[in-house]
């Protein structure tokens, strides 16, 4: 699947909830620059494959094997050129990196403000198990259904 905003969107908006899935108890955060989205689980997994393939096509320096982690407002171009999205899109694919564990957060969302543009790294790659959140954890937090 090519990195573009369309794509991203599609899969993005696939994972989420629909209006007619009522129970939401189950679910799987993903941490956003902006919002926490909380994904449907099996949904999420179906796109394993989609995501990966997208998050391959960043720079080589978000590939942990190559560059290991790049700021978030680098994550607009693929490794190409081309530039496939904004930040919006940006948040999207990153936050379906790092709720399918094929993205991580190089640290805390605290010490984001000390990086440039106050942004996240993120890494492509790795377990993101830092991000794991049981939804049990996670009943206070605002999570966007789309």
């Amino acid at each position: 699947m090519e990195l573009t905003s369309k794509n991203v969107q599609e899969v993005f908006l696939d994972c989420l909830f629909r209006e007619e899935e009522t129970d939401r108890t189950n679910y799987v955060v993903g941490e956003g620059v902006i919002h926490r989205f909380g994904f449907h689980p099996e949904r999420l997994a179906s796109h394993k494959d989609d995501i990966k393939t997208m998050l391959d096509q960043l720079p080589e320096q978000f590939q942990l094997d190559k560059g290991g982690g790049w700021s978030f407002l680098n994550a607009c171009d693929r490794k190409d050129g081309v530039q496939w999205g904004e930040h919006p899109n940006i948040e999207q694919l990153m936050a379906l990196g790092l709720a399918s564990k094929q993205a991580t957060l190089l640290m805390p969302r605290e010490l984001w403000r000390a990086m440039p543009g106050g942004m996240p790294y993120f890494v492509v790659g790795g377990v993101a198990s830092s991000q794991e959140i049981d939804a049990s954890q996670s009943k206070d937090a605002k999570i966007d259904q789309g």
